[in-house]
């Protein structure tokens, strides 16, 4: 079997295994045991039956091998079977800190808290991750149980760059027609989401920082990310 990892062998130790993740169906069965909870304001938690249409839906055109293209916790805990990572690029869409969690996951309804989502821009760098045919359906899946139970996201199939490449990778965009994303945080509720939002997937500074470890290692200068850090580590509640 070829070396996931070929082409970048310093990310091995940064991205888990997805035999070992704790993500593979996790948000689906604790988000709905958090939905049958009573808190305001109510949380849409679609069912399985939504999920697997929308799947469908998505992946219609979908034949071959599958990249997958993450930009934020997707690039250290996949939690799915890959035989390839690579360094991409996705065009015409960035990185934006809109994804307000109040659900449980990084943050609550007392303590938001932040993680990022993608938005139109200029472009943005991430990992592209190759799932084998043969694996396609049961990944998909597994992608759809943890990125679309709530209604944050809406999935596509667009142009990624992989050094001088091109190829089709499933991108998970900002829903902006869901309260979840929210483009119009000021700069204080961002810094302070990010600094005080915790929950059962860790704390939203965590993630932050892990996307800027994962940046450091293959030498990715993001502003964004950047400033962010050095205003989150600032933060004084």
């Amino acid at each position: 079997m070829a070396d996931p990892f070929a082409a970048h062998p310093e990310l091995r130790s940064l991205i888990r295994d997805p035999s070992t993740s704790t993500l593979r169906n996790l948000y689906a069965k604790t988000l709905g045991k958090e939905a049958a909870k009573p808190a305001p304001p109510a949380m849409t938690v679609r069912s399985p039956e939504a999920r697997e249409a929308s799947r469908l839906a998505a992946l219609a055109d979908q034949m071959g091998d599958l990249w997958v293209f993450a930009y934020g916790s997707l690039m250290w805990d996949p939690a799915i079977d890959f035989t390839e990572v690579r360094r991409a690029w996705l065009p015409g869409y960035a990185r934006r800190f809109i994804l307000c969690d109040v659900h449980g996951a990084r943050g609550t309804h007392e303590a938001p808290g932040l993680m990022a989502a993608l938005d139109r821009g200029e472009g943005c760098h991430g990992l592209a991750f190759r799932v084998p045919a043969e694996r396609v359906e049961d990944e998909t899946r597994n992608l759809w149980a943890r990125e679309m139970v709530l209604p944050s996201y809406v999935p596509r199939l667009l142009p990624v760059h992989l050094g001088g490449e091109s190829v089709t990778a499933l991108v998970f965009l900002a829903d902006h027609g869901t309260d979840m994303i929210q483009s119009n945080l000021t700069r204080e509720q961002q810094v302070r989401y990010l600094a005080t939002g915790t929950g059962f997937l860790g704390s939203s500074r965590d993630y932050l920082e892990t996307v800027a470890k994962q940046f450091a290692v293959f030498g990715v200068d993001d502003p964004e990310v950047s400033a962010l850090m050095t205003e989150v580590r600032a933060y004084i509640p």
